[in-house]
Order: C-alpha cells, then structure tokens, then sequence
C-alpha cells in the first residue's frame, strides 16, 4: 500500500522520534510511506475548545494538502487518537457550521482514508503481529480520544500481546483520563494536575518499565509527570506505541532523552 504520514504537530516538534518510528514500522511491513511536506495542524486544539470558526481556515488547509492526493495514496496514518479523530469527527462539525457543502464533501473523502495507527494496522493492514521484539514491563494508557471518539478498543493490546518478550501489565482506573486535554491542562491546570497526579501514581504502582499509548500528548503529560515527581531515577518511561512496533532484536528501541521519558 502507499500510504500518507500525518505526524501531527506535537509529534513534529516535540518528539520525532514516533514519526521515524511509525515509517520504519510501516516500510518494514512492505509498504510504501509518504510526506507531504505541506502539511500542518488537523485544527484538534481550535475544535477542542469550541473555536469552530478559528478552525475552519485550518481544516481548509488539511483538505487542501491531502485531498488533491487521494486518488494516489491508499490511507493517510497518524500516529495519534486524538488527531484522527479530529479529522474523523471534528472536521466534519466546522464544516458544518461554517455551512459550506463543498467543505463537508471534501472533509468526508479525506476523513474516510485516515486512520489511527492501530486502527491501519489491524482493520486495513490486517495484521497484529508486526515482528516486533520489545523485552520490557510495559502498562497500557488508552487515551480519550482512542477511547471515546475513534473506539479503537482492544487493537492497540492486540498488537501489545503479539510482541516478543513484552510483559503487560494491567493499569489501575486505566480509562480514566491523564489530565492533558491540549488547552484544558492551561485553562484548567489544578484540576488537570491531580487527574495526572492520579494517573502517573497508577502507572508507579504498576511495577512497569514504560507507559505506552497512541498519543504523543499524553504521552508527555503523564511522562513529564513522572520525571518530576519520581525518586527513581529508572522509574517508568512514556513511550509511543509506534516505538514498541517498530522495534526488533537488530534495530531494538533505545530510550532517549526526549520530551516522552527520561533516558535509562
């Protein structure tokens, strides 16, 4: 298949490293990545807050970068719930309520193509055993928006559970939510640190090495939580769960020190 990278705007700036690991996942698996250079925001932080009108030249920009492709490309992949399912769901109400036909027709076409991680994976791809080899203690966090608005359910523990030498472990409350929510966790920044506050004492008490998700954002709120408030320097690191798939005994994962988890 030729599929199309969305890497999202946190992951562009603030960890790379999922982008490169989402390819590496994806071309391993005999299939043909691309990046359209001009891409930019999906609007998630506009539609988040209600700003529908603010979104719209945003969403624009988003139809205008991978509509004219379509016809090309077999998916567009983002290694993000949240992003995707802005673009499944949220795209779709600005349009509507900037009352642009033309905008929901178009939304629609690039909505129908895009594709969580997991949700490429194991609904398009058909796979849950990618080859990946990750010897670690790991918990799982599933996100809000992999949760709630993508329903992704189970794919992301059925690519987990398919990884050799992994070990889950169960998460205490895990679908309760991190506290992130983009500009919830500054409007709203007591109430978003205790729900982290509670998450990250979830993960502790876990016993695991890492704390993996589909986010990149929650990633780095409940893992910035973790560096700051953890006695142990080898306490639990956030990682993405491209980096888990990606990784194989020849091209193992190596922590580093990026804005998802301290280095070991």
């Amino acid at each position: 298949m030729r599929i199309s990278l969305m890497t999202t705007c946190l992951v562009d700036v603030m960890a790379p490293d999922v982008a490169r690991a989402t390819v590496t996942l994806l071309e391993r698996l005999g299939h043909q990545v691309v990046f359209d250079k001009r891409q930019t925001c999906c609007g998630q932080m506009h539609t988040n807050t209600g700003y529908y009108s603010e979104a719209a030249p945003v969403v624009r920009s988003f139809v205008d970068t991978f509509e004219p492709s379509l016809d090309r490309i077999d998916a567009i992949v983002m290694p993000s719930g949240s992003c995707a399912g802005c673009v499944r769901e949220q795209h779709q109400l600005v349009a509507q309520h900037e009352e642009d036909p033309v905008l929901e027709e178009r939304v629609a076409a690039v909505s129908a193509k895009t594709y969580e991680l997991s949700e490429l994976l194991v609904d398009v791809l058909k796979v849950t055993d990618v080859g990946a080899y990750f010897p670690h203690s790991v918990t799982y966090h599933p996100t809000c928006h992999s949760m709630r608005v993508l329903k992704v359910g189970a794919r992301p523990l059925k690519l987990l559970r398919a990884v050799e030498g992994i070990d889950i472990r169960n998460l205490p409350e895990s679908d309760s939510c991190c506290g992130f929510g983009g500009t919830f966790s500054v409007k709203n920044d007591a109430t978003s640190d205790a729900m982290v506050t509670d998450k990250a004492a979830n993960v502790v008490s876990t016993g695991a090495e890492f704390v993996v998700a589909g986010d990149a954002s929650c990633l780095m709120n409940i893992g910035g939580k973790l560096r700051r408030t953890s006695d142990d320097a080898a306490g639990p690191q956030a990682v993405h769960l491209a980096q888990i798939l990606a990784s194989t005994p020849d091209d193992p994962f190596v922590p580093s020190e990026t804005i998802l988890g301290r280095a070991s």
